[in-house]
This record gives structure tokens, C-alpha cells and sequence, in this order.
């Protein structure tokens, strides 16, 4: 070995090394279907023969190791956490869950379980959502859904956000949560590489996804568990559904998100509903079982779905008298995108001073945001005003209904998280057009400027609301973005995403959230 050449000694190290990894390797591989059915036995679901079958050694070390990641050495426990109920401070008639440190919730036997829609506050979308579906379960009755006998809905409504139920659980969520958005704004903020990485990450969600996705929520199984076993479940989140089917409720609705099918975002064991028939399709092919699959329709608010035909006339007169084009602006929920809507809003500065452009900037609850924003008014000399509650919300929205703002320009910014969501639904029947990526808002009823996306999967949904007629492509630069401004102006193109919302309407198309609730009606009654 000493006479050797120094590259041959090198040259045999390396080779060693590369040996020995390599045994490693085939040692895990060995050992690693072992490690996934220890991992999978005490399951209440199985996820493998949901997707066709159990995965190879390399999924299964895959798997494992994702959960690791996500749960470490934890064993999930069963026992659900006590629950109280109180009226919803935001939303009159619904009632809101949240844990209860003295004793469990007890359940009457003389009322029918309530319709509980369970969601995640993840970002924006599954709130927005949640609240969507609670929307069609309060003040309602059984002719609304064409329900036989018609009459008053006999169950109450509950909204059960996990992170309300104050727990080690919950805690793990938050810092799963914490993750993803930060990836999402540095994505958004870097682009180039970064985001083509992490557009990648975001459509990948393969058959190990929904393992991992069901696995983690195995150990959630407390935060659902003080609820009424026979409430029928409408959930916004795919871990809540995943949780809910563990935990033994059978009648769980999974409202999927986005409109790109990916194995994570469907559940084991629920109906899942999805909001176009692309999806649908692409559902079926990739093996999920008709009987546990749905066509619905978009996930839309009622106020937002009774109020299209006096919108999209408002939205028509308007243009025909020749008033400014309002456009509403939102953040999402991670807070991403900011430099592309900063850029935006400066390159909308001229419009807004000749009076031809309204903006109503949605800065949410975010503290950057807002500054982002009034960094960017200021600089480019355009006067604004602020909206920051609820009340001062409603009041604008009242008065647009008949009047023009003071300013061209008023800025929405909160310290709570429900007027932040809110917002943006508020003020989308006194709107003409919204900007926004093609997140959960690219299903709504109302002429829409789809920006750069936050991930890949996103790009679907643009397409989506292009083919519709009520929105247009993805637009990946600021200069784009304006050239469609100008055509909102000059052309009739808005008046063709009006008829297209209104015929839309006519079959149905946003009445997701209704057949949802409607179907878990029908479901408890069997």
C-alpha cells in the first residue's frame, strides 16, 4: 500500500467509502419495510390499500423517515382533550369550539349532533374556506338544499379550528405551519432556482405524502376526539378529515383544495369533493375509488353566491358609466409575494392618480405587509386611506355600494386574524376585479387577475379560472399584470367575465360549499 501512487491511495478511499455507504444503504433497505409496518400497526386506516398497495423499500425508508421528521419519538395519543362551546363572537349563529381545562363536553341526547366543519388555520385558504362551508349551515332550511320535508336545519353549526384546542398537538401543527410559509416567502421573495424548487416540492405530493400526511395525523387524534362520534365532519383541511376517519367518524367530507390531484390531499375512508372535473378525472385515474370521490363545485361563500347577479350588473353599470376600476388587492396568508404586489402597486401609480384605478389593499395581519404598503404609497406620492376593524369594514363596504371612496386608494390592515380573512370575501360583491394568486380565491365569482403563483400547483387553478371565462392566466410579471389592467379599461373583457360568472351561476358551479352540506345532511339522516 505504501507504493502506491498518492491518486491510487485517494482512488481506494474513496472507493471504500462509497463501499461502504453503499452497504449502509442496502441495510437500511432490508430493514426498512420492517421499521414502516411498526410504524403502521396500530392504524386505524389503511393508507396502502387506499393507494394500491405497500410500498417499495425505498418509499418505506421514505416514510419512515418524513415521520421521524415530523413527529420524532412521540407516540400519538387517543384520549380526546375536553371541549367547550361558546356563540362566535364574528359570525352570528355559529357556534365555535375550544378546549375546556375543567371537564368534558356532555352531549344531549335529545338534539341531533351538530354539523361540525373542521379546519386548520393554515395560512388564509382552509379558514376561508371553513367559514364558507359554515356559511351554508346557518340560517338555512331544508328547502335551500332540497332536502325532503323542507323546514329548519335541526342541527346546530360548529366551527373546530385544531389550533384552537390549546396542545402539545396543536403546537406541532404551528411549527409544521411555520415552515411552509417561511419557504413559501423566500421562494416568492429569491424566485430563479428557489422557486423552481419549491414549486417542485408543492406538486409532488405522491402516495409517501398522503402516508406521511395520514401518519402525522394519527397523533392528532385528541384534538377531535372530544366530539360527538356521530357528527358529520365537513373538513377544510386534509389532516382534520385524516384525523376525523382515525378517530372513527363515518360521515367525514374532505373538501380538496387547489385544483391539481395529488395523493395527499385526498382521504382514506372520506367522500372527497372536489371543485372542477379536471380533478376529478385525474382523481379517478390515478386510482382513488369512485365511491369515496365527488364532483362539487367551487368552495364559495352564500352571501357571495346569492349576491352574483346584483354584483356582476354593479360591476357592468359601472363600467358602462365610465366610474374608476376598483381592484382589490390581497396578501395571502403566508405573507409571500411581496415584492411582486409592492412592484405592482407602483406600477399602478399612474392610473390611481388620474382617478381611473381604485385600490383596496388587503394587507391582512400582516405587520410587514402593511408597511410594505404604505412604504410603497408614500414613495410613489399617492394619498390613502386606512381601514383596521370590522365595523369600519362593513361601513365601507355599505357605503360603496352607493358612493365612491374618499381616496383612491384605502388600505385594509388588522390586528385580529378574522377581519383579515373576511376582508377580501367582504369586499368582493363591491369590486370589479381581484388580483390575487391562484390560491382558494381563484374559484370566486368575480373577474380575476391571476399574479405569480406561491407554488406550482397554483398554476392549475389559474387555468381553471381562464377556462371558466371569469379570470384570466397566470401573469408571472408585473408589466403584464398592467397590460391587463388597460384591457379591463379599454375593451369589454370585463363585461365577458360578468356573463361567464353569471351563466357559471346558472349551473351551479359555485355551490360547492351548499352541495357539501347538503350531502352531509343527507348522510346523518341515513
Amino acid at each position: 500500500m505504501a507504493d502506491l501512487p498518492p491518486f491510487a491511495v485517494a482512488f481506494i478511499g474513496v472507493a471504500a467509502v462509497i463501499a461502504c455507504f453503499y452497504l449502509i444503504w442496502r441495510v437500511i433497505l432490508l430493514f426498512a419495510p420492517g421499521w414502516y409496518s411498526a410504524m403502521i400497526k396500530n392504524n386505524a386506516v389503511s393508507v396502502d390499500d387506499f393507494v394500491g398497495g405497500p410500498p417499495d423499500p425505498v418509499s418505506a425508508f421514505k416514510s419512515v423517515l418524513l415521520n421521524w421528521f415530523n413527529v420524532g419519538s412521540r407516540v400519538a395519543k387517543k384520549e380526546g382533550y375536553p371541549l367547550k362551546t361558546a356563540p362566535s363572537d364574528k359570525v352570528p349563529g355559529l357556534i365555535v369550539t375550544s378546549r375546556n381545562e375543567s371537564a368534558p363536553q356532555s352531549w344531549s341526547d335529545t338534539t341531533k349532533p351538530p354539523v361540525v366543519v373542521g379546519t386548520i388555520r393554515m395560512g388564509f385558504g382552509h379558514h376561508r374556506i371553513a367559514y364558507a362551508a359554515t356559511s351554508w349551515g346557518l340560517g338555512g332550511g331544508g328547502k335551500l338544499f332540497g332536502l325532503v320535508g323542507g323546514g329548519k336545519i335541526d342541527r346546530e353549526t360548529w366551527f373546530h379550528d385544531f389550533l384552537s384546542i390549546d396542545s402539545e398537538e396543536a403546537q406541532m401543527i404551528k411549527d409544521m405551519d411555520h415552515m411552509y410559509s417561511k419557504g413559501s416567502r423566500m421562494a416568492s421573495e429569491l424566485g430563479g432556482v428557489a422557486e423552481k424548487f419549491w414549486g417542485s416540492l408543492t406538486k409532488s405530493g405522491d402516495e409517501n405524502s398522503l402516508r406521511v400526511t395520514y401518519q402525522f395525523a394519527e397523533h392528532m387524534l385528541p384534538l377531535i376526539n372530544g366530539l360527538d362520534k356521530n357528527s358529520p365532519i365537513i373538513a377544510t383541511h386534509c389532516m382534520v378529515a385524516c384525523a376525523a376517519v382515525a378517530a372513527g367518524f363515518t360521515n367525514v367530507i374532505n373538501l380538496v383544495i387547489d385544483n391539481h390531484a395529488q395523493w395527499f390531499v385526498v382521504v382514506p375512508g372520506a367522500l372527497n369533493l372536489v371543485q372542477g372535473p379536471s380533478n376529478y378525472h385525474a382523481f379517478l385515474k390515478m386510482g382513488v375509488p369512485e365511491k369515496d370521490l365527488g364532483l362539487a363545485g367551487h368552495w364559495i361563500p352564500r352571501d357571495l353566491v346569492e349576491g352574483i347577479p346584483d354584483a356582476c350588473a354593479r360591476r357592468n353599470t359601472r363600467r358602462k358609466a365610465g366610474k374608476p376600476l376598483r381592484i382589490i388587492i390581497p396578501v395571502g396568508g403566508a405573507g409571500a409575494q411581496k415584492s411582486f404586489i409592492v412592484n405592482m402597486v407602483g406600477a399602478l401609480s399612474g392610473l390611481v392618480k388620474e382617478g381611473v384605478v381604485q385600490l383596496f389593499l388587503n394587507a391582512g395581519d400582516h405587520e410587514h405587509m402593511k408597511e410594505a404598503f404604505v412604504s410603497a404609497l408614500e414613495s410613489n406620492g399617492m394619498d390613502y386611506d386606512t381601514v383596521v376593524d370590522m365595523n369600519g369594514l362593513q361601513s365601507f363596504k355599505d357605503k360603496m355600494m352607493t358612493e365612491e371612496p374618499a381616496k383612491n386608494v384605502t388600505l385594509f390592515s388588522y390586528e385580529d386574524y378574522f377581519t383579515a380573512v373576511a376582508t377580501t370575501d367582504i369586499l368582493c360583491n363591491i369590486a370589479d376585479v381581484l388580483a390575487c394568486k391562484p390560491s382558494e380565491l381563484a374559484f370566486y365569482p368575480i373577474p380575476k387577475l391571476m399574479i405569480r403563483r406561491v407554488g406550482d400547483h397554483e398554476a392549475y387553478s389559474a387555468l381553471r379560472a381562464s377556462e371558466l371565462g371569469d379570470g384570466t392566466l397566470e401573469v408571472r410579471e408585473v408589466a403584464s399584470a398592467i397590460k391587463y389592467v388597460n384591457l379591463f379599461l379599454t375593451t369589454n373583457l370585463l363585461e365577458v367575465m360578468n356573463k361567464s360568472i353569471s351563466n357559471n351561476n346558472k349551473i351551479g358551479l359555485y355551490d360547492g360549499c351548499k352541495n357539501a352540506m347538503r350531502l352531509a345532511l343527507e348522510r346523518a339522516e341515513k
